[in-house]
Formats: C-alpha cells, sequence, structure tokens
C-alpha cells in the first residue's frame, strides 16, 4: 500500500502497467492534477461540457469501463491492483472496491453510505430519497489481474464534476464531497480509513504501507531547482526535520576503515585522464566526487557526463553544481564517441544533469550520444543513467528508441525521504520511468543510498517495489556527505549488511545486485550487464528444457 501524494495522471497510469505485470497486490493512493478522463464507450458529445484546456485540465482515454469521470486536486483516487481468484470476475471486484469504500465513509462518520441499484459507486444517504454520489468506480481486468480503480471526493472542487461534465453519464443523480457533506475531514484521515478497510478486504497475507512525504507547492524550492539560477539556499533543513531526521553524525567524524577507498594514480589513470582532456569531456567520476575513480580509471573506463556539468535540481546528497547552466553542445555527441573510440571501451556509461530548462530535458541530446557511439563503436555495451525528464514520456521514449543496451535511472532513496533527498523529484515518477522502460523490452537498473536514516522495513519496500517492475540490476552504497551544506550522514552502513541487501534483492527477483558501502551508480557496471545476461540466458535454456 503505498501513499504517493500527488502524482500527474499519466505517471499514474504507466506505474499502474507496470505492477500490473507482475503478480504481487498493490494500492497505490493519489491524488491527481485536474484531469478528465474517458472509458472507450463514453459520449463525450454530450457528457463534456467544456474545453479541458479553458478549464486546466487534461482529457485522457483509458482503457476502463465507465463514462467520463474527473480526477483532481481533494480527490483521492485508489487503484487495486490485485490477482483475482479463480471463478472471480470483474463484477466481484467492484464490489470488492465499493466495500472498501462503504466501510472507510462509514469509518470517517458519512451518512449512511451504501450501493444504489443499476448504478456503480459509493453513494451517501444511498436508502433514502435523495442519495448523493460520493465515489467514483472504473476498473479493467485482463489476464485475471485489475487496473484503475475508484475515485472518492474528498475537498474536491465539485464545478469540475457538476458544470464541466455529465459525471460518469449520470444526468439525474447529484455528486458531493465529504466537505460538502459537513465532514471537515483531512485527505490523511481519509488516506488511513481507506488503508484500514483496504487491509481488511485485501490484506489479509499482511500489509506493507509506506507513504511518501509530499509537497503542496513548489515554493520551498530554490530557483535553481527550476533552471533560473542560484536562488535562495536549499530548505534541507526544515524537510530533514519534516521527515524524522536528526543532524546526524557529525562532519568531522573520521570514516570507517571499510570507507576509505585506496587511491592510486596511476599509469593508467593519467592516460585516461588525458583522452578525457583531449576530447573536453566531463566526468561524473570527478565531478560527483567518486571514491572508486582511480579502480574505475585505472581499468580504462569513466561515466560521461553529457549537457554540461551544471545540474538544475537541488538534491541534499550530490556535489554536482546547481548553478544556472549553459547552452547545448551540439557537437559532444561526436566527441564523445570518440573518447569512448580513444579509450577502447567495451562498456561506456552516460549520464547527464538534470536539465529542467530544456523542453525535452536533454533527452533528445542523450539519444544523439547513444547514436554516435553506437556508430563509431558498434561492439561497445551503452548505458544511460539519466533524469526523470520532468516526467515527459515522450522525451523518454525519444531515448528508448536508440535502445541502449541498459537505461539506469536511480530512485536513490526510500519512500518516506524522497522529499527531503530529492525536492524536485518524486518516488512515483521515477517508477513510472522504470516501469515505461520494461514496457520496451529493455535491461533497466536502478540504485539506492544508505546511511540517510531510512529503517529496514523502508528498504526492503524499496526493493520489492523494484522487484515488482522486474528491474533487473540494482546498486546499493554508502551515503558520503560532500560538504556542510548537504544532508548529514545518520549512519555508517555495516559491510555485513550491504551483503544482507543484495541476498533480500535478489530473493525477491532482482537478478542482480551490487552492494557494498563504496559501490555507486556505474562501479562494476560492465560486470553486472554480463552477470544479468548470463542470469537471462540460463533462464531461457531452463524454459526450452521445460517445454
Amino acid at each position: 500500500m503505498r501513499w504517493l501524494g500527488r502524482v500527474p495522471y499519466s505517471e499514474a497510469l504507466e506505474l499502474q502497467r507496470g505492477f500490473h505485470r507482475g503478480s504481487d497486490s498493490h494500492l497505490l493512493l493519489v491524488e491527481h492534477d485536474h484531469t478528465f478522463t474517458y472509458g472507450p464507450h463514453a459520449n463525450l458529445a454530450e457528457h463534456l461540457r467544456c474545453t479541458p484546456e479553458d478549464v486546466g485540465a487534461e482529457l485522457i482515454a483509458v482503457d476502463r469501463g465507465g463514462d467520463i469521470t474527473y480526477h483532481g486536486p481533494g480527490q483521492l483516487t485508489g487503484y487495486p491492483i490485485l490477482s483475482l481468484a479463480a471463478g472471480a470476475g470483474p463484477l466481484r471486484h467492484v464490489l470488492s472496491v465499493e466495500e472498501v469504500l462503504i466501510n472507510a465513509l462509514r469509518d470517517l462518520g458519512a451518512s449512511d453510505p451504501g450501493r444504489l441499484r443499476g448504478y456503480p459507486g459509493v453513494w451517501v444517504d444511498a436508502s433514502s430519497e435523495y442519495p448523493r454520489k460520493i465515489a467514483a468506480i472504473g476498473v479493467r481486468v485482463a489476464r485475471k489481474r485489475t487496473l484503475h480503480g475508484f475515485a472518492l471526493n474528498v475537498t474536491t472542487d465539485m464545478a469540475y464534476m457538476r458544470e464541466h461534465i455529465v459525471a460518469c453519464g449520470i444526468p439525474d443523480r447529484p455528486v458531493t464531497s465529504l466537505a460538502e457533506e459537513g465532514l471537515t475531514v483531512s485527505m490523511s484521515d481519509v488516506v488511513a480509513a481507506v488503508s484500514r478497510a483496504a487491509e481488511v478486504q485485501w490484506g489479509g497475507g499482511g500489509v506493507d504501507r509506506q507513504d511518501v512525504q509530499w509537497r503542496t507547492s513548489v515554493t520551498d524550492l530554490s530557483l535553481f531547482s527550476q533552471g533560473a539560477g542560484p536562488g535562495e539556499p536549499v530548505r534541507l533543513h526544515s524537510r530533514a526535520r519534516s521527515a524524522g531526521l536528526d543532524d546526524g553524525l557529525p562532519l568531522e567524524e573520521r570514516k570507517p576503515d571499510w570507507l576509505r577507498p585506496v587511491v592510486h594514480h596511476g599509469s593508467e589513470v593519467l592516460a585516461t585522464r588525458k583522452v578525457l582532456r583531449d576530447h573536453d569531456m566531463v566526468t561524473v567520476c570527478e565531478d560527483a566526487g567518486c571514491p572508486n575513480l582511480s579502480e574505475c580509471w585505472a581499468d580504462g573506463t569513466a561515466t560521461f557526463m553529457v549537457l554540461g556539468d551544471r545540474c538544475t535540481r537541488a538534491c541534499g546528497f550530490c556535489l554536482v553544481d546547481t548553478s544556472k547552466p549553459d547552452g547545448i553542445d551540439a557537437d559532444e555527441p561526436r566527441r564523445v564517441a570518440e573518447a569512448v573510440a580513444a579509450l577502447g571501451l567495451r562498456h561506456a556509461v552516460l549520464t547527464m544533469v538534470a536539465r529542467d530548462d530544456l523542453a525535452d530535458g536533454g533527452f533528445s541530446h542523450v539519444a544523439q550520444c547513444v547514436k554516435h557511439i553506437r556508430q563509431l563503436n558498434p561492439d561497445t555495451t551503452i548505458e544511460t543513467l539519466v533524469s526523470d525528464g520532468a516526467g515527459n514520456s515522450d522525451a523518454w521514449r525519444a531515448l528508448y528508441a536508440e535502445r541502449p543496451d541498459v537505461v539506469n535511472h536511480n530512485i536513490e532513496t526510500v519512500q518516506r525521504l524522497q522529499r527531503v533527498v530529492r525536492p524536485s523529484a518524486g518516488y512515483a515518477r521515477s517508477l513510472a520511468f522504470l516501469a515505461a522502460s520494461k514496457a520496451e523490452g529493455l535491461l533497466t537498473k536502478s540504485g539506492l543510498i544508505l546511511g540517510l536514516g531510512e529503517s529496514a522495513n523502508e528498504i526492503i519496500s524499496v526493493l520489492a517495489d523494484l522487484a515488482a517492475l522486474e528491474i533487473d540490476i540494482v546498486t546499493i552504497g554508502q551515503y558520503l556527505r560532500p560538504t556542510s551544506h548537504h544532508l548529514p550522514v545518520a549512519r555508517w552502513v555495516e559491510p555485513d549488511e550491504f551483503a544482507q541487501w543484495k541476498q533480500v534483492g535478489e530473493s525477491m527477483g532482482i537478478r542482480h545486485i551490487e552492494s557494498t558501502p563504496l559501490t555507486r551508480s556505474s562501479h562494476h557496471a560492465a560486470e553486472s550487464v554480463t552477470a544479468v545476461q548470463l542470469s537471462l540466458s540460463r533462464t531461457s535454456v531452463d524454459d526450452r528444457t521445460t517445454a
């Protein structure tokens, strides 16, 4: 069970589809921006009474039952993704969703919540002469797995349902919200009530609930998080306190021996640096202060950072410069490809700064880099470690179309700490990006840093989400505080614990996990790909043998 906060509809749909491909049971709870959705049999000509753009809403076609409906702020939308029992069909599932909402509404003090014969959904004063619809339901069942779900009005602006559409295609029945019914309850109260009812209805095997701490606006983000220059300092401390974090370990505390990498700047390192300088390349190895630089460079490998060395995000753990970025270097894809050739790489890693100042987040530029590397180095495998592109799914697919051998995007931390660690990103958005990559049939990778104040149960929950999306590779490493302006280290994680997380994640079905204190996103990248390819090969042989 995941309370994800405000999530754009298209991202939630991508995430639903990703979880639907698996077998685990999920309940995703979200709020959406203003959105009208309609099923394949909706009567838009009569039931859409506005131009969506004029009222600040999107209009999205979906593959569920029902007519046109509305999602927006102040409305709790829930997506139960469940495997139906033998003999159960869509109707029984709809009834179970209704039962969850009826019980939750009764818990919240709503008046006579119940069903109205002939009308799917949940109503208040259901047995009176004046029933009012408070929750809409629209579902789809495919492969005996459910999609879509319910929309419960809490403090919803009801003009969107009364004036702009004929809600659910029912013109002669009124709609209402908890607020209009005189119930003053917060969204967190409603989430709690729905969660309790869902646990009773669907949680016979136990429930793992994690909440994403959510910001209600962007006013607490620095200007450079919006691509507009240095701006005010990031409010790390207030965000950290809101997530239950303390001041952590003193900056001057000596690191344990296992966090002290052996650094040898020998001839191979100097040769790699010369090639990179000759081609005017930026590496994340240097800009992010990676502790594995000498090890990787001694092997003749490096992670190229494209689109400049200035990031438009304000992540609480990262050393990369956050000044206003420069323009795009159109010649960079050619130079990257030539640098890969000069270094003789068998596996090239491309990473990027977040470029929220660009319409496509810089994804087309990364795609061009992949294309140039492949043209000049046909035997080199290519890994792209990218941002979330601010949720631009068209930009994502421009990169996927170039078929990098690995698509990497880091989830970074547990659900509760997302807003603290990645204030301009989102847990649901990152999972949606990873789900979209898997849907394209690409080898997909993500990573976590530990030591920020997360609990063991929270780590397990993130690994479970990644496993449910069938992510192939995960990296797990110790957070190292770059400066006093960054988040403090809560604890040093012992090497044995990292080994434990590798075992836990791989037992869930993640094919390969690199997990040591000094592991970073690109550490042992080539070896990880080889390990997964061997795993996939063995699985293929086993499948053929079984057949």
